[in-house]
């Protein structure tokens, strides 16, 4: 392969369009389903980014907050060199062109959510921070002449060659394949979420790029831990739901039950900025027993603050400053994935992982809020760093062959795969329910089958609740 030859990074949200930045000067070919880099989970992102960036805050009570969070599930070495990094990852997304919330002095405004001591939370035109940061790094990506975009296809296989990724094969929307050969490949497809009933996600999110690096031979880590958001706006016979970020309850927001009284009182000390996973399980059970609200009438400024859930919200007639929102738990975020090291590595020669779709250790058992772009867009800083000084392989002479993930589902029973994983593999799973649901998913033929039951039975393996993982019959033995 010539020393030119493009490293291929698959996916646009801020994982990946933040190694295909720090790879330059090296050639890169950005890979990705849509043509203008929409419709990632990035994009969505309502909460910012954590980051200690006060005076009376330090990167080690972020650091001991994350592993709280992540109930010391967490790799301590990652936590570390995140929370470390964090200032800096900040200073170096202004310098891309975000524009972060500030007060009238100029230092950054910081808000608070579940599971942080202080407030720490930097965003970016209030709840919209996560499509701030994508249109920045988007700009930059364009514009600059070592990265060639090349949207509007789908990954479908990678090519394996003299014992190591040697590039993939991309389908467009006219159905035309193309063959692109690449020294290394990053895997920075995103999360798992579309796989359930009730998710936060796009539909993109649907373990693509997991099942492609799985089929690699790449090891899975922590597949049982899904996070999942306290707050969506409860739609019925709706799959993918608005987000209602977390930050309104650092603004004043309270949870109700169905009687109108506070859910989290009793419940946990940080009552309702509470860990998520505490929060999730509680608004589930109120789910179960009428519905679950969360009373945001005091807050002020919702235009300003709060523009993506205000306008949420009256899209389906509901005004927040004079009346509750009902609210569900939905799939949010995947702890696991592909094992990587920090660097990205996941023991397949030439293919690297960043993202959603990779599980360092940095999350644990439990994300902490906010925490999600800060480790894409550091970890994609710090893989593409690293493979602009890596020496390239020259193309191979030995015989390709294909890795392809398998045949997908048909849409009506992916349906049915989606309710088998919401009510087995949701905020509460008991065995009974996760060996039904591994049962049923056996029968099918399918790549997205085959993801959940490997989910399933990482979760049937944890028999004790941790984090994320509730295991409702250990806590009722």
């Amino acid at each position: 392969m010539r020393a030119d030859a493009p490293l291929l990074v698959v996916g646009a949200g801020v994982a990946g369009l933040s190694t295909a930045l720090a790879a330059a000067p090296r050639p890169v070919r950005l890979l990705c389903r849509s043509h203008d880099g929409t419709g990632s989970a990035s994009a969505l992102a309502q909460g910012g980014i954590a980051a200690a960036m006060d005076a009376a805050d330090s990167p080690a009570a972020h650091a001991r907050d994350t592993l709280q969070a992540g109930a010391h599930h967490n790799d301590a070495v990652a936590v570390q060199w995140l929370t470390e990094t964090a200032p800096r990852t900040i200073d170096w997304l202004a310098a891309q062109g975000v524009a972060f919330d500030r007060d009238q002095d100029g230092t950054l405004r910081l808000g608070r959510e579940g599971g942080h001591g202080v407030p720490r939370i930097v965003h970016a035109g209030g709840d919209a921070t996560g499509a701030a940061l994508v249109r920045a790094l988007r700009t930059q990506a364009q514009r600059a002449s070592h990265i060639q975009w090349r949207g509007g296809v789908e990954v479908e296989a990678l090519l394996w060659r003299d014992g190591r990724v040697a590039g993939l094969r991309t389908r467009d929307e006219r159905g035309r394949e193309e063959t692109h050969h690449a020294a290394h490949v990053v895997l920075a497809t995103g999360g798992i979420g579309s796989l359930f009933a009730r998710t936060s996600n796009p539909s993109g999110a649907d373990g693509a790029g997991l099942a492609l690096g799985l089929a690699a031979g790449a090891a899975a880590r922590d597949l049982e831990f899904v996070q999942f958001h306290p707050t969506a706006l409860d739609l019925p016979r709706r799959q993918r739901l608005p987000l209602v970020t977390e930050a309104l309850r650092g603004a004043g927001a309270r949870l109700r039950d169905a009687h109108g009284r506070p859910l989290m009182d009793g419940v946990h000390p940080l009552g309702d900025l509470a860990p998520r996973d505490v929060v999730a399980r509680r608004v589930w059970r109120a789910c179960q027993e009428g519905g679950a609200w969360l009373d945001a009438t005091a807050v002020t400024n919702w235009p300003g603050c709060f523009p993506t859930v205000f306008a949420a919200c009256l899209e389906h007639g509901i005004d927040p400053r004079t009346a509750p929102i009902p609210v569900t738990p939905a799939a949010h975020f995947h702890m696991g994935g592909l094992a990587t090291d920090l660097d990205g590595g996941t023991g397949v020669p030439s293919l690297h992982a960043v993202g959603e779709v990779a599980c360092n250790g940095v999350h644990g058992a439990n994300r902490l809020a906010s925490n999600s772009l800060l480790e894409g867009v550091a970890c994609g800083r710090r893989l593409g760093t690293r493979l602009a000084t890596l020496p390239w392989a020259k193309r191979g002479q030995g015989t390709m062959r294909w890795i392809e993930r398998g045949p997908s589902l048909d849409a009506d029973t992916l349906t049915v795969l989606r309710q088998r994983m919401w009510t087995a593999a949701g905020p509460q799973r008991d065995a009974g329910a996760l060996r039904d649901a591994l049962l049923q998913s056996g029968l099918w033929h399918g790549w997205q089958a085959r993801l959940a039951e490997a989910l399933l039975l990482a979760a049937l393996r944890r028999t004790e609740s941790l984090g994320a993982h509730c295991r409702w019959d250990a806590l009722a033995a």
